[in-house]
């Protein structure tokens, strides 16, 4: 990423912050910048050489003023083009890039998530535009990783969503709007968050010893749906929710239930409704801001490495 100049603090001294709307503003004031850094990230560390594909060597390749080729670089030995956009989720979209990334930077900024109604006051756009730029972020640059999870992981199953009128307590049925929701999450690590048919042996046992090394250790509660890992290789133990039993020495799941604690919450005060449809991008949202947490990155920054890649 190309350095920051900083004239002047934009930020107090006391701040937390790892990356403030005045330093956005300050490395991407606008399109060009915008372009800049996606042809430096994805072509060339230094702005002008880059492998031309044609030449099939390193090349010089410069930018010419021209409303056809407004967001290419041109190789000066065959003339050809080089598109930073073609391959990413701005290709073809008429919406301005800076948009875009000030958008990007609002999603990751958030601690609850942001309503397309208030993306679209944010940016000055429509409605469709602005949940369209949320569903392209969340489907394409906040994808869950695969990487396995080891040592002393919780797991847990919960249901996400209301109820309709007239039926008990909103359980979860047929004639209930909720939808099953599988997680877990390794303890002071990362948490993998996906939406399931339902809460069966058969569907949440792939789930987990795909996602889980053998020989962890894995706490859950007590559905029977968990009773054959021990069987698969995990040391295996249970906390008894039904006798109101949370915590059992180091055998306890509210690591997980602190993160569906924090997707009901956001889902339920931002967002108010979420179709079973598009649940899973929520859940990649909330997973990916989680998951980045401790890291010593701005999280706007590795959604930007991710766009970019």
């Amino acid at each position: 990423m190309p350095p920051v100049k900083r004239n002047k603090p934009v930020r107090a001294k006391s701040s937390e912050s790892q990356y403030s709307l005045m330093e956005f503003m300050q490395q991407f004031p606008d399109d060009a910048s915008c372009l800049d850094f996606l042809w430096r990230q994805r072509f060339t560390p230094d702005g002008e050489h880059a492998r031309c594909p044609k030449c099939e060597q390193e090349r010089v390749f410069r930018k010419y003023e021209s409303q056809q080729l407004a967001s290419a670089w041109t190789c000066t030995g065959c003339g050809h083009h080089l598109h930073p956009l073609v391959g990413t989720i701005f290709e073809k979209s008429s919406t301005s890039l800076h948009l875009w990334f000030y958008a990007m930077y609002l999603m990751a900024s958030t601690r609850c998530g942001i309503s397309a109604k208030q993306m679209e006051r944010e940016l000055g756009v429509t409605y469709k535009t602005a949940w369209r730029i949320c569903h392209m972020v969340r489907k394409y640059l906040m994808q869950q990783d695969d990487e396995p999870m080891s040592g002393t992981v919780e797991a847990d199953e919960t249901y996400v969503g209301g109820k309709r009128r007239g039926t008990r307590r909103g359980r979860p049925g047929p004639e209930s709007h909720k939808v099953a929701v599988f997680g877990m999450v390794e303890r002071h690590g990362q948490v993998r968050a996906m939406t399931v048919p339902n809460v069966r042996k058969a569907t949440l046992m792939p789930h987990l010893t795909k996602r889980v090394l053998p020989a962890s250790t894995a706490y859950t509660d007590e559905l029977k749906s968990y009773n054959g890992l021990n069987a698969a290789g995990y040391q295996h133990d249970t906390v008894n929710h039904s006798q109101e039993v949370y915590v059992s020495g180091d055998v306890y799941t509210n690591t997980i239930e602190g993160f569906w604690s924090l997707v009901k919450r956001g889902v339920g005060g931002v967002y108010h409704s979420v179709s079973a449809k598009h649940l899973q991008g929520y859940l990649n949202e909330y997973a990916w801001r989680y998951n980045l947490r401790d890291d010593g990155r701005a999280v706007f920054e590795s959604l930007l490495r991710r766009a970019a890649s």
